[in-house]
């Protein structure tokens, strides 16, 4: 298979599905070798995706595939605000093999994965992670939306309909994985 190499693109050979039942293995493998390396990672994130998937907690669940091989996974899952603001949700893990890491694949993940969101008529959604990177997608900090202890420009939210939502955000106990 020729693949286009140019930084920041997929290949025109990848595409994107919802999970299947014999893509759980899969998934997992490919999360523990995403986020093997990482600096913030916690090392639970498969079996954080594995938690929320036995709990029915997968709202969304999506994954890239080339040729039929899994390149990338994304999970989206419900979370309770303090404020009682209601069909929000939590982007995370996403995970994209290392090798094939830069290409543009988690941003496709990401996008088709929000605009699923919308369309399911959710009101928002919440992330963990690199302003740097989730501002591309519209998320936003907003320091009267907080997560544990986590500095408030980390937290970022993206709100599709309604009002801003305040207060602490729990996620799905899967996180606790």
């Amino acid at each position: 298979m020729i693949r286009n190499r140019q930084h920041g693109r997929p290949t025109s050979l990848t595409r994107l599905r919802a999970e299947m039942p014999e893509d759980i293995d899969a998934i997992s493998k490919l999360t523990t070798a995403a986020f093997e390396n990482t600096e913030h990672s916690s090392g639970t994130e498969a079996a954080i995706v594995d938690a929320l998937r036995a709990a029915s907690a997968l709202t969304i669940s999506l994954v890239a595939l080339e040729n039929e091989e899994i390149v990338g996974h994304i999970a989206f899952s419900p979370v309770t605000i303090e404020s009682g603001a209601e069909a929000w949700y939590g982007l995370g893990p996403v995970s994209v093999r290392p090798d094939r890491q830069g290409y543009g694949i988690g941003k496709m993940l990401i996008e088709s994965g929000l605009a699923q969101l919308k369309q399911n008529g959710a009101n928002g959604c919440v992330v963990l992670g690199d302003p740097g990177y989730y501002t591309r997608f519209g998320f936003t900090s907003d320091p009267a939306l907080r997560y544990a202890d986590v500095p408030a420009e980390y937290f970022q939210r993206i709100v599709f309909k309604g009002p801003p939502p305040t207060g602490a955000v729990a996620y799905h106990a899967g996180f606790d994985a």
